[in-house]
């Protein structure tokens, strides 16, 4: 199985996230892809058979600059090859910030659920103020994805 890897960072954490993700998903047998700064195009050609987001939140509650193209273009076309497709969210916050915590996680929740991606987990919730580590946090949850995609 082919499986995009879409991430959105402000220091870089989130992309580590991906970067870990993507091992732990190849490792597992699939077809990892993951480009922070990828467009609907580069999705297309690579034809994924599911999805993972992984982004942090800015200190506003947005998606980090990185993902905000792609994140507008998904939103502005809804393309059709994305509908059906398995997928889940890992949203990185810091739970200080109150209301605005993991809300980046939760736009890409939104929009996978505007795009007809069907999230096979609940969106992971990373908090910044209790783990230093959120590559290895975030390993059960991602264990448990392999494992839905692949039933």
């Amino acid at each position: 199985m082919k499986v995009a890897i879409l991430s959105g960072s402000v220091y870089g954490t989130a992309e580590e996230v991906a970067r870990h993700a993507a091992k732990l998903l190849e490792a597992a047998g699939f077809e990892a892809w993951h480009n922070p700064r990828a467009t609907l195009a580069d999705i297309q050609a690579f034809a994924p058979q599911a999805m993972l987001a992984v982004t942090s939140t800015t200190g506003m509650g947005e998606l980090p600059d990185n993902l905000m193209p792609l994140y507008s273009t998904l939103r502005d076309q809804l393309p059709a090859f994305l509908r059906g497709l398995p997928g889940g969210v890992i949203g990185l916050g810091d739970a200080s910030y109150g209301d605005t915590f993991c809300a980046g996680g939760e736009q890409m929740s939104e929009l996978f659920a505007e795009l007809g991606v069907r999230e096979v987990l609940p969106m992971l919730r990373l908090d910044a103020s209790e783990s230093v580590t959120p590559e290895s946090d975030a390993e059960p949850w991602l264990q448990a994805l392999i494992e839905a995609l692949r039933t």
